[in-house]
This record gives structure tokens, C-alpha cells and sequence, in this order.
């Protein structure tokens, strides 16, 4: 019988990733927005719900244990007539390799009736992921948290003491994106084209993507200014579209505004503004975007562009109209800014890729082209000579 030594609650010291943590009394919900920006939101719920989806956030700590479990409370959202999200995974990285996975199961459900906008709610039980035969020895021990579903984690159990991870001194790359960002359709939260690109370029991720949700928001550009980092990027572009927000008169300065606020916290770091991917269905075609409800009656999600592209001289936005605007506002502010630097997403991600690499739903990439996108942004961002080389 193992001689479990049991942390709970986990020290917050152990969370990497994170900006804020909720003490709920039966265990920690990691948040990567604070609390004071989801005010300023109204809490607004597709928000709530992707900020506190731990995209990137892991529990990092030191152990000679050849066992290790987790208990979490996984929260998920479905709707009806839909076919059901992947189970959430957890991952075990031991001494930066990707040792073991486990789905998560039980927990929280809420589910839309999309026709009838009736919303239910069910309960379910705590999860245990159970990770055995860890190498001999003191080792540095990860455990990633599904980007894909709110995680309230309850207690982690060893048979061997744990000690905090000592500071790696690699750089801190701060992100923001969309959902292709936070991971939509990678199945492992490693496996997110973010974590790719940073393994391969040798930093720690912060990740702030947020599903849905980068919307040019200044509460997001505060946390921002406020988080720790060596390194920053912002892609900027496909929710602006698909949600039809705002006209070009005002994508322009609410960009600076946004890139303003970044820089009062961190006046001289390395700072990417990355454009969108290709995506087919909005490069020439403003939003709004939809699901595709011939494909939702088959039980298959895609989506859809629905805004009429007569209305591009008008101000509304498209994918190539945001590229175009983007690059100039980068050439401009760099005259006085020699530390800001653009990326063309097409370099990542481009109409050539898409009979090889079709984006499955229309919209985000699989779990081969988040691979893809992760090497390329590693080869173009931090090699030597590119904006994060240094």
C-alpha cells in the first residue's frame, strides 16, 4: 500500500500560467483574467467561460514519486442535438517530456438548448487522473490542465513529498489570441499550437487566448500590462470578424489603444502583433459568422459567414481587410518603437495549406495543424534574428 502524501490545498506557487486563483473551499480554480476584468465585462458568460478554461496552466513542483494523482472538477458546456465535446485531458511532462495523458470524466454540465435557449444543469463527481511509474529519482514534474474545460483542482496525492519547482529562468512568453489560440480542436492541452511553439522556442507560456473573446478589450490589454513578462504577443483579428463588432473606423485606434496600454506596463519588450490564419470563409466576407445549420441537422459542427461583402467599402471588416490595417499600424508605431514587430498569420497558416490541412469545422485547425502553426511561429519568432531571438 502507497504512502500517499496528500497537498490540498496546492499551494499557489505550484500554478504556472495563471494570472488569478478562486479558493472555492473544496479546491482552487486557476483564472487567466482577474476578477476585476470580468466585472468590467458585465460577466459576460462566453468570457467567464474561456478565461477559466486554464489553456496553458499547469501545476509545477519537484518529487521523487514514482505515482501521482489529481483530483479536479471539470465544468463543461453542451448543447443539444450537437455532438458532444471531447473529454477534457490532463498530461503528465516529466523533466519537459510529454509522459502520460488521462481523460477527465464526471463534473459539471450545463446544457443550451439551441432551439429553445432552455439551459440545464447537472452535477457529477470529483476525477482522479492517476499517473504511475514516474523515473527514479528527483524529478521536474508538470501536470497540464485541459485547455478545453474549466478544471477546479481539489487535491494532488504523491508517494513521496513534493517541493516547490525551482525558478526555470527561461523567458515568460505572454500571449493573446482567439479560439485557434486557446486550442479549439487539439485534443491535449501540449499539444495547443501555443505549447508547441514554446517547447520548440525554449520559453514558459502565459497564455491568455481567449475563445471567442479577444475582442480588442482594454480590461484584457490591463491584465496585460500587469502580468509578468519577457516576451509578448497579440494576434488580433478573426473574433472581430465572426462577432461583426466594429467598422474600420474603429478597429484602428481601438488596436493602439489596446497596444497603449501593453506598453505602459512593459515600455521596451519584445512586442509581435500577429495577424489571422487563412480561413476561407472570412478573408473576403464579413461577419457575422454562424453554424452552419445544414451541417448541425447531420450532427456535424461548421460554421459559416453570413455579412455581404458589398459592405466592405462601408467599414466592415474582413480577415484581408485587418491584415492590411495591422501591418500598417506596426510599420507606423515602429518609427518610434523599435521593439514592435508584425507577423503576417498567413506565414503560419495559408490558403496553400488548405487542401493539405483543411480546417475541419471552417474555422479552426486540428491537432496536425496546430503542430504546423506552432513549428512555423517557433521558426519565424524565435530563431535567431527574429523578433524573440534575443
Amino acid at each position: 500500500m502507497l504512502n500517499w502524501t496528500t497537498t490540498s490545498p496546492i499551494p499557489a506557487g505550484f500554478f504556472k500560467g495563471a494570472q488569478e486563483l478562486e479558493q472555492t473551499g473544496r479546491g482552487t480554480v486557476p483564472h487567466r483574467l482577474p476578477a476585476k476584468a470580468l466585472a468590467q465585462a458585465n460577466h459576460d458568460a462566453q468570457l467567464v467561460m474561456a478565461e477559466a478554461q486554464p489553456s496553458g496552466v499547469r501545476l509545477a513542483f519537484r518529487s521523487s514519486a514514482s505515482t501521482v494523482e489529481l483530483d479536479t472538477v471539470r465544468s463543461r458546456l453542451s448543447y443539444s442535438g450537437a455532438p458532444a465535446q471531447p473529454d477534457g485531458v490532463i498530461e503528465l511532462v516529466v523533466n519537459g517530456a510529454v509522459m502520460a495523458s488521462s481523460a477527465t470524466r464526471g463534473g459539471n454540465t450545463t446544457t443550451i438548448d439551441m432551439a429553445t435557449g432552455a439551459v440545464s444543469q447537472a452535477a457529477g463527481p470529483v476525477c482522479t487522473s492517476r499517473f504511475t511509474g514516474l523515473p527514479e529519482g528527483t524529478n521536474s514534474i508538470e501536470l497540464w490542465l485541459p485547455h478545453n474545460e474549466q478544471t477546479e483542482v481539489v487535491a494532488l496525492r504523491t508517494d513521496a513529498s513534493v517541493e516547490l519547482a525551482p525558478a526555470t529562468g527561461l523567458p515568460v512568453w505572454l500571449h493573446h489570441g482567439s479560439s485557434i489560440s486557446h486550442g479549439s480542436n487539439a485534443t491535449r492541452p501540449t499539444a495547443i499550437w501555443p505549447a508547441v511553439a514554446a517547447r520548440l522556442g525554449g520559453v514558459e507560456l502565459s497564455n491568455m487566448a481567449l475563445r471567442g473573446s479577444a475582442l480588442l478589450d482594454q480590461f484584457t490589454a490591463r491584465a496585460m500590462r500587469d502580468a509578468p513578462a519577457d516576451l509578448i504577443s497579440v494576434k488580433i483579428g478573426i473574433n472581430l470578424v465572426n462577432l461583426d463588432l466594429m467598422r474600420l473606423r474603429a478597429f484602428g485606434p481601438a488596436v493602439h489603444g489596446f497596444l497603449d496600454t501593453i506598453r505602459d506596463g512593459h515600455p521596451t519588450t519584445p512586442l509581435l502583433v500577429v495577424s489571422p490564419i487563412h480561413c476561407a470563409i472570412h478573408e473576403g466576407t464579413p461577419g457575422p459568422g454562424a453554424f452552419d445549420l445544414a451541417a448541425l441537422s447531420s450532427g456535424e459542427i461548421r460554421f459559416c459567414a453570413t455579412g455581404d461583402p458589398a459592405d466592405i467599402p462601408a467599414g466592415k471588416l474582413t480577415l484581408q481587410v485587418i491584415r492590411q490595417e495591422l501591418e500598417r499600424i506596426v510599420r507606423q508605431r515602429a518609427q518610434d518603437d523599435v521593439n514592435i514587430h508584425y507577423l503576417d498569420g498567413l506565414a503560419l497558416y495559408g490558403a496553400h495549406d488548405e487542401n493539405e490541412l483543411p480546417l475541419p469545422d471552417a474555422l479552426h485547425p486540428d491537432e496536425t495543424t496546430h503542430h504546423v502553426i506552432g513549428e512555423r511561429f517557433a521558426a519565424l519568432a524565435f530563431a535567431p534574428g527574429a523578433p524573440f531571438g534575443a
